[in-house]
């Protein structure tokens, strides 16, 4: 089992999400519910595709860190 980060943001309409090690793989929702189980389904369906083509499944490689600033 693989775990990739994902990002999820508000957009003026709803939300986004895409996985930055998977080039291409974005998707939106109404809700920040909604936009995660897309991306899940994304990624879900981008790595299927990748094998399918017969191509190297990239290994999850971006990290995160909250930075606490201010008083």
């Amino acid at each position: 089992m693989r775990r990739y980060l994902v990002i999820v943001e508000p957009t003026g309409t709803g939300y986004s999400a895409y996985a930055p090690d998977l080039r291409g793989c974005v998707t939106t929702g109404r809700t920040r519910h909604e936009a995660e189980t897309n991306i899940r389904e994304a990624v879900e369906f981008h790595l299927a595709g990748l094998l399918h083509e017969g191509q190297r499944v990239p290994e999850p490689r971006t990290g995160y860190a909250h930075v606490h600033v201010g008083a």
